[in-house]
């Protein structure tokens, strides 16, 4: 039943709350959309995050957050087949799936992303990825899987749109790896693939045990900067998805872009050293960005259409 239109708006209005106050990086390049688009990828950011903080309440057991998780997947899950809830992200979801033609399959794949986290850590032993390969599945499902939903917002008619939008969430993923490397590790979780590590002599006990603070090595500085580089070589793909966007989506994906990359830039600036403060892109600087991405919008609507 589709909700009478107070109902979807309430929705909609809690997801772009959401959104605002949790997005942070994300919430910047929603703004350069369309009203339509917006509150879809606002709805779509809602469920990402519900089922994120589902996964990563550490007041729970594992297996209490699986139980948890399982349960909010069933009630999605209801929810497409029809029946009714009170969960307004599901309805906001609903019907962004349904005006967009988002296949449901995604949406499954990114909470298997976040369930990854679940099965690799019912033990005491750190995740850790082996290959580059493994880690890749991984950023697949809790990145790349976003950009596939995203693009179907921003709608595209070439089918070189998919890969190109899978490749820049890999970029997207490697930075927000690179960035929180310290953090990670004191969870016990480390991304950095143990192949890297092991061909830049990097232990896994020492970024496990490292003092809180300290400056990289030597060593660690280039293990980090051949992660760097590899996340540039996805961001190429970013370039190349840009012009193949429906051209009033065109800014708000740029101004993403122009973020993510700003981060990673910054990263290289500070010569890799992730562990002495977590780094970001100032407010001052994404606010630049926004506004860039606004008048893109403008022009956009007046001219390009």
């Amino acid at each position: 039943m589709i909700p009478a239109a107070d109902q979807l708006e309430a929705a909609y209005a809690e997801c772009r709350a959401i959104s605002k106050r949790e997005a942070k990086n994300f919430y910047y390049s929603f703004v350069a959309l369309p009203e339509p688009r917006r509150n879809a990828i606002c709805a779509i950011y809602a469920f990402m995050r519900k089922a994120d903080d589902l996964a990563d309440d550490e007041s729970h057991s594992i297996e209490e957050r699986r139980r948890h998780l399982d349960s909010w997947l069933a009630d999605w899950r209801g929810v497409c087949l029809g029946g009714d809830s009170s969960d307004r992200v599901f309805l906001a979801v609903r019907d962004a799936v349904e005006r967009f033609s988002i296949p449901l399959l995604l949406l499954e794949e990114l909470v298997a992303g976040v369930t990854m986290d679940l099965d690799v850590g019912r033990s005491d032993a750190p995740d850790t990825y082996a290959t580059f390969a493994d880690l890749y599945r991984y950023c697949y499902l809790v990145a790349s899987v976003v950009g596939l939903v995203c693009i179907r917002i921003f709608g595209y008619s070439d089918r070189r749109a998919e890969k190109l939008a899978e490749k820049t969430g890999i970029a997207f993923q490697l930075t927000n790896i690179l960035r929180d490397v310290a953090e990670d590790a004191e969870r016990k979780r480390v991304y950095l693939p143990l192949e890297d590590l092991a061909a830049h002599h990097v232990s896994l006990d020492s970024l496990l045990k490292r003092k809180a603070g300290a400056p990289p090595s030597a060593e660690e500085r280039a293990l980090l900067k051949a992660i760097a580089e590899r996340a540039e070589e996805f961001y190429k793909a970013a370039e190349q998805l840009l012009p193949l966007i429906d051209s009033e989506s065109r800014p708000a994906l740029w101004v993403l872009v122009t973020i993510y990359h700003g981060l990673l830039k910054r990263i290289v600036q500070v010569d890799y050293d992730v562990f002495s403060a977590r780094l970001s892109v100032s407010k001052a600087r994404k606010l630049g960005v926004l506004a860039i991405g606004l008048a893109r919008m403008g022009w956009a609507r007046l001219f390009l259409r």
